[in-house]
């Protein structure tokens, strides 16, 4: 009994050690290490989705910093806000750094390097050109003239008004973000109405940004020692001897970003339309419905979270809708040849190519309209061949064919036709293996009459 007192205790012992071990690791570790997550191409889903999580999983852990290299053409108005919110209510300094050199901060990167506790700028790069670009196919308008401004009659529906609205609002966010952060909000203005932009060194010169640095060791450098403002609280920053950890986007931002990227969509789309229209013309197939269904479901749902514009997709859907009905009503290709114009031409203005980033691939589009016209071709080329082809089946078939008596019969009886028997009716006296000429049908019964050059050589 007293050695397996002595186990336990030690048993016991061991397992707090442990324990109390890993707790001093996990907070050491935690003190000690820093977060750099990688914002490479245009902001949109899965760049939201990346940075939100990492975000909050570095508030959770309670990490020193979180620096985030950026280098954006710029992106989606909804992604940039949700992004925003996360970083106005991290727990966690954030540091938005333009890098390397040659790196850029556009249009919603900007607004994100502004809302960071700190900005940063390596050498030769640059930020700015802020101008909200209004999505869905309305018409581009230049900025309205003191004469139209909507405050003195401009109509609230009409595309100067719209525009107006836009830009003003995206004026009021980003001058909220300069005064919260004490940057520039006279220079950011003029990045969002007058699409402004400056070099690294100019945009320190003027107080857009905090830091310009060489590199990342540079930059924490530069930020030991600064005082930043986090959730109304003054905190200090400490980052001598601190350890940056790159943390890259796991499986499910990668999943999404290529779901919501363009080219997959949209092939998606039209793996999905094809899907359907073989299953709906040979029911039962069963693969092309499912596979179909899914990825029209999926791109869908890509769509959703894209600046779609609506007037391609639905000049996309009527060129398909076009195509499907050349095979159903013939129009000697005129209904397909539209359908097949419709097609490309929506494909090409499916996404709105005003936002970096989001447009869809010419040749992707070129080679889907080249599959399309083959098909269509293919299928016009099998109707020709068919509607000259011999009938081989049905009432047109029979009449006309060489039968075989199975029993004589002087009215009624039955024949042999194309492997079948059938009730036969005949006006002449027939007898069996006589063969006889169809000459009509009436229901299921055929109507018959000797063939005249068998009976002259019989009586002969």
């Amino acid at each position: 009994m007293l050695g397996l007192r002595k186990i336990w205790i030690f048993t016991s012992a061991l397992f707090v050690a442990l324990v109390v071990t890993s707790l001093i690791n996990s907070a050491f570790s935690s003190s000690n290490e820093a977060i750099w997550l990688e914002v490479k191409g245009a902001i949109g889903p899965a760049t939201r989705d990346y940075l939100n999580r990492s975000l909050e999983k570095a508030a959770q852990e309670d990490k020193p910093l979180v620096v985030v290299s950026i280098d954006t053409p710029g992106g989606l108005d909804s992604s940039m806000r949700d992004i925003i919110q996360t970083m106005l209510g991290s727990s966690v300094p954030i540091v938005v750094y333009v890098m390397p050199s040659g790196a850029r901060a556009a249009s919603a990167g900007t607004y994100i390097l502004y809302a960071a506790h700190i900005a940063a700028m390596a050498p030769a790069t640059s930020i700015g050109a802020a101008t909200p670009v209004q999505i869905g196919a309305l018409p581009k308008v230049p900025k309205p003239t003191k004469q139209e401004e909507p405050d003195q009659g401009g109509a609230a529906g009409d595309p100067a008004t719209m525009k107006h609205k836009i830009v003003n609002d995206a004026v009021a966010y980003i001058r909220g973000l300069a005064e919260m952060r004490g940057r520039n909000a006279e220079w950011a203005e003029k990045a969002v109405r007058e699409a402004s932009t400056l070099s690294a060194s100019a945009a320190l010169e003027k107080g857009a940004i905090d830091i310009l640095a060489t590199d990342m060791s540079d930059l924490l450098k530069q930020v030991n020692g600064r005082t930043v403002t986090v959730l109304g609280q003054q905190k200090t920053l400490d980052t001598a001897g601190l350890v940056l950890v790159r943390q890259a986007p796991d499986w499910r931002s990668n999943l999404l970003g290529v779901l919501t990227n363009p080219n997959v969509a949209y092939i998606l789309m039209l793996v999905g339309i094809y899907g359907l229209i073989f299953e709906f013309s040979n029911p039962g197939a069963m693969v092309p419905g499912i596979v179909g269904a899914i990825s029209l479901l999926l791109a869908l749902y890509a769509f959703q979270l894209l600046p779609v514009n609506y007037a391609g997709f639905a000049l996309m859907l009527l060129g398909i809708a076009l195509i499907v009905a050349e095979a159903f009503v013939p129009s000697i290709g005129m209904l397909g040849i539209g359908g097949v114009i419709a097609f490309v031409i929506g494909s090409i203005i499916l996404m709105d190519t005003d936002v970096p980033g989001f447009g869809v691939s010419l040749p992707l589009i070129g080679a889907f309209g080249l599959f399309s016209s083959a098909l269509f071709g293919i299928v016009l080329v099998m109707a020709v061949k068919a509607r000259q082809r011999p009938v081989v089946s049905g009432q047109e078939e029979l009449v006309g064919a060489v039968a075989e008596v199975i029993s004589n019969f002087d009215n009624k009886g039955k024949v042999h036709v194309h492997g079948e028997i059938w009730n036969a009716c005949s006006h002449t006296p027939v007898r069996q293996g006589q063969q006889v000429r169809v000459i009509r049908m009436n229901g299921l019964t055929l109507w018959v009459e000797p063939i005249t050059h068998q009976i002259e050589e019989d009586e002969s």
